[in-house]
């Protein structure tokens, strides 16, 4: 048996030959001209043969001489790729070098071209007038080269490895067929992997895999009837697929400099085979079934996604269905992200191949985007702000169809969705911030499906809308709206190119290798005299957020990050490393902020951080005001370039840069916020960008368990599927929960339904019927009020949704959701503000931030599941449990403390300090605010007497002494809260009690 690799090549040839390639001779090629004359010239004869005797006698005997010259002159200036597609004048006689598919069967003349073009492959092709070097093969298009390959077999120990090599290191760029652009891709294939450039640079040639992926993960699943890779050759250079990638994929266009312009140099690209596969698998889908369904397409990070919506866009724009008519009279692209639209718009536009298919909406958004809707435009990119206003114009335009392609069905990067309202407000604390932004940040989620949702014809299936939903990390209603039914009855993306596969094939970091995580301990302390009680678990929630966001943590995590950072991060990358540090809320990046200027300032760092934020901050301590804009000293859009820069080394950001920020220079990640689901894997992917001198990532992280983390990323690791659609008659179950409250009855819902869906129904009509249940609503208790509530607020939104999934033909269950969504606005619950005085009569005593895990997080190889909708729960509060305060901080330093070291422990040295100064009647007068109303005037004498104090106190712990007097920060922090307690107990002693 013959296991050489002359034998795989046979293999090859043969079936191309077989599949409608013709066998050429290697004799046949012309090393000068880079071209294959013979079967040129035979091409020409058969298609343009008038045309040819016109420019023969212009040229007489010397006419295929000067053609050639002509010709090879075109392809040096122009590319392969642009002669074969817009062909070649010599003398005005004009040649088509190729002939494409046409998108209409109608004209038969065209048909018999694309059939008359002739592909042809040659082994052992000797391509240099140098020396006697071959490629293996090299496949023609009417004469012209536009692949090469060099194939090896690992039974001979020879793979993929070393094709890439031999490309690297004995084929010289500079020879003609290898110049960029002349030949448009070069394969380095074994029996089991391929993998292709599109450009020669010698030793620094980069080869990109194109293969299946196995299990979800790199490489090529075994192939029963032969060479794993022999979809190469069987699919891919197919004759007609070959002649498709070279219409319709593949790309020519300049590259970007660093400021995202221009440059000088050009980039060739070509399809990835899961791009290519889920192009054409929709596209397909789409011909035979028309509009009306709905394609979830979940390519991870790293999958090239913008080219691929390019790609989708273009062929979708021109699909004609098997009568020949267009399956689409538009696409509309819609995205979400509104400060990176520019790069969306700008791939698509770049794949053009005719001016004016491209339609953005950019000023006069709802003008503009009537007209394009009205005239048929082919392409029209708009944003999920425009999208209710697209429908709307769909359901005037009922003859016509249309896809939608919605890039990435997440929330938006500029946490901007409910900031109106947030504005007017301002938090008092850290923790309030914390807990405000956190709130918005929930309910800003899925804004794109929600979109959907709400924009579609009055809840219903569009029959002449087809939906195209790009995502990386789909939560189980994207895979509801937009994911295929299985026969199994479970749902799946259409199209997936996992996180396993991106990383295995190196398109990006795996994010999770060097992940570490911290756990902060603390003890608290009482304040006051009394013992005030509280309802536990919202007092427990604050004091826990209070040590997480005290001024001394915020100062020892800065202290913490500019160590790691110049100790083990800033040489990474060849030196050019970036951070990013995630924050809670835009307060603590506004307080972060400044403590890094501090830090930075005083160690003498030659480092500059920026920061990210949506609006306007107050500071509760001081009432100044932050921007985005006045931090950084430029325009709030100038920030992500600006971090390019070499001195930028930190972005700290607050709901901003989470989401679709490409950096490649960001190698570490200090995060200190809550990440929970998809948000997890999304702030968290921001390291995952590919860098030629990007080794590795790393994350430290201050708010998550390491098995958090795992959760969050482990549905989204290979194959995502909702384990089953969800049930519809839980809306039954639902309806009857909330009629069994007897707060409305049926005839409430007649009433209203007979006005609302009456064409003379007036909205003063319907009020009435409304606020009279209101009233018997508002009298019940208020643990039935919640859970009502709550119970009309699952029906509503589970209504809303499944009409996306489903027809529903009970026209009472529709009376009932138009009467309930309405009802619903106007149902209100007393909110119960967290009892945040709390936080005011405690003290922190000790405070230790320590290492809890270090080393990679590991994501098992299954399928990740996701659950259906489920809304079956109460809406009421939790059962007050009150304890008094100073219970409830025993319990937070059981749960929370550690055994502290004695610089730790600072509660004893605090105590007799306490003691101390409380015995000093100069200091209780200077603190008394009738003798002493300044407070400056107050601090200053407390700062002598505490000298004082402390330097009595240098033999009780001079461990602490040292470390008050030596360190600049404990110390200010240590007499801050000295100074608190002092005087809070002092203003509690003026009633006549003294502690």
């Amino acid at each position: 048996m013959d296991t050489s690799e002359k034998d795989f090549e046979t293999s090859v040839f043969e079936h191309l030959c077989r599949s409608g390639y013709a066998p050429r001779g290697g004799e046949k090629y012309d090393r000068q001209l880079c071209l294959d004359p013979e079967a040129l010239f035979s091409f020409l004869y058969a298609t343009q043969a008038k045309t040819w005797d016109k420019l023969k006698t212009q040229h007489g005997e010397q006419v295929k001489e000067r053609f050639l010259r002509r010709l090879t002159g075109e392809i040096e200036s122009r590319g392969t790729l642009d002669v074969l597609r817009r062909g070649v004048t010599d003398l005005g006689c004009k040649f088509d070098l190729a002939y494409f598919r046409p998108e209409s069967t109608l004209n038969e003349e065209h048909n018999r071209l694309y059939e008359a073009n002739m592909t042809g492959v040659m082994r052992q092709v000797r391509y240099s007038e140098k020396n006697e070097n071959s490629l293996d093969l090299v496949l023609f298009v009417n004469g012209l080269p536009v692949i090469t390959a060099e194939l090896k077999t690992p039974l001979k120990g020879q793979t993929v490895k070393n094709a890439v090599e031999q490309y690297q290191f004995d084929r010289d760029p500079k020879e003609p067929l290898f110049r960029f652009g002349r030949c448009l891709a070069h394969f380095a294939v074994d029996t089991d992997l391929a993998f292709l450039t599109t450009q020669l640079r010698g030793v620094k040639t980069s080869f990109l895999p194109f293969n299946l992926g196995f299990h979800e993960g790199s490489g090529n699943p075994p192939n029963p009837n032969g060479f794993r890779t022999a979809y190469l050759w069987e699919q891919v250079w197919e004759k007609g697929s070959l002649l498709d990638i070279l219409n319709h994929f593949l790309v020519k266009r300049p590259k970007l400099d660093g400021k995202g312009k221009p440059a000088k140099e050009w980039e060739l690209i070509f399809p990835r085979y899961h791009q290519l596969d889920a192009v054409r698998r929709l596209v397909r889908d789409a011909k035979a079934n028309g509009p009306g369904r709905n394609y979830l397409i979940e390519h991870s990070a790293g999958s090239g996604k913008s080219n691929t919506i390019a790609w989708l866009c273009h062929q979708l724009a021109g699909l004609h269905d098997s009568n020949d008519r267009r399956v689409f009279d538009s696409v509309v692209v819609v995205t979400d992200r509104r400060v990176l639209d520019w790069q969306l718009q700008r791939t698509i536009r770049s794949f053009e191949q005719v001016k004016g298919v491209v339609t953005a909406i950019e000023k006069q958004k709802a003008k503009e985007l009537a007209d394009a809707l009205n005239q048929g435009k082919d392409i029209i990119i708009t944003t999920l702000q425009t999208f209710p206003f697209v429908t709307e114009k769909i359901d005037e335009l009922p003859g016509r169809r249309f896809a939608v392609v919605v890039d990435e069905a997440h929330s938006s990067q500029s946490g901007e969705s409910n900031r109106s309202l947030k504005e007017v407000l301002a938090a008092r604390n850290l923790e309030e911030a914390a807990q405000e932004d956190a709130a918005e940040a929930a309910d800003d989620e899925d804004d794109i499906n929600a979109a959907v949702e709400t924009a579609m014809k009055r809840r219903g299936r569009l029959e002449n809308v087809s939906f195209f939903a790009f995502t990386a990390t789909p939560k189980a209603k994207t895979m509801e709206l937009f994911g295929t039914p299985q026969a199994d009855g479970k749902i799946r993306p259409f199209s997936l190119y996992s996180m396993r596969q991106a990383i295995e094939e190196g398109f990006i970091v795996d994010v999770l290798k060097n992940y570490t995580t911290f756990k902060v301990y603390f003890a608290l302390l009482k304040k006051i005299a009394g013992d005030p009680k509280y309802e536990r678990k919202e007092a427990t929630y604050l004091l826990r957020s209070y040590a997480d966001l005290h001024e001394h943590g915020l100062r020892t995590k800065t202290s913490l990050i500019l160590e790691h950072f110049h100790g083990q991060v800033k040489d990474k990358i060849g030196g050019k490393a970036k951070a990013m540090l995630v924050t809670r809320s835009r307060l603590h990046a506004v307080r972060y902020k400044q403590e890094f200027e501090r830090q930075l300032k005083d160690l003498k760092l030659p480092y500059k951080a920026l920061v990210a934020f949506s609006g306007e901050v107050t500071d509760p301590d001081t009432g100044l005001k932050f921007t985005e804009h006045g931090m950084n000293g430029f325009p709030e859009s100038q920030t992500a370039e600006t971090f390019k820069a070499s001195q930028y080394r930190f972005l700290i950001v607050a709901e901003k840069y989470q989401t679709g920020f490409d950096q490649p220079l960001l190698h570490t990640m200090y995060v200190d916020k809550k990440l929970g689901g998809v948000n997890a894997i999304q702030t968290l992917s921001r390291l995952n960008r590919t860098h030629p001198d990007k080794e590795d990532t790393m994350v430290l992280d201050f708010a998550n368990e390491a098995d958090d983390i795992q959760k969050a990323f482990q549905p989204y690791f290979e194959t995502t599927l909702l384990t089953e659609p969800t049930d519809p008659n839980k809306l039954y179950d639902l309806k009857r929960m909330v009629e069994d409250y007897h707060i409305f009855l049926e005839e409430h819902v007649e009433d209203f339904a007979s006005v609302y869906f009456s064409a003379k129904g007036k909205q003063e009509q319907i009020q009435p019927l409304l606020d009279a249940v209101v009233v018997l609503y508002e009298a019940r208790p208020e643990d039935e009020r919640a859970d009502f509530r709550k119970h009309v607020s699952d029906f509503v939104r589970l209504y809303a949704f499944l009409s996306q999934v489903l027809t529903f033909t009970d026209v009472g269950l529709e009376k009932f959701y138009q009467y309930t969504r309405h009802l619903l606005r106007k149902l209100k619950l007393p909110k119960s503000p967290l009892p945040v005085e709390i936080t005011e009569n405690i003290n922190m005593e000790s405070y230790r931030i320590q290492q809890t895990s270090s080393g990679a997080i590991k994501l098992m190889n299954e399928e990740g599941e996701l659950k259906p909708i489920s809304a079956l729960g109460t809406g009421r509060p939790n059962q007050e449990d009150e304890a008094p305060l100073s219970e409830i901080i025993t319990y937070i330093n059981e749960h929370y403390g550690t055994d502290f070291t004695d610089e730790d422990r600072v509660n004893h040295f605090a105590a007799d300090m306490d003691r101390r100064l409380q015995d000093v009647e100069g200091l209780r007068r200077a603190m008394d605010i009738h003798v002493n109303p300044s407070e400056d005037t107050r601090r200053l004498a407390f700062d002598s007497f505490f000298g004082d104090a402390l330097e009595d106190m240098i033999d009780s712990n001079f461990e602490i002494y040292k470390k008050i007097k030596d360190d600049a920060g404990f110390g200010a922090v240590f007499r801050a809260v000295m100074y608190r307690r002092i005087a809070g107990q002092l203003a509690g002693s003026a009633g006549g009690e003294r502690h």
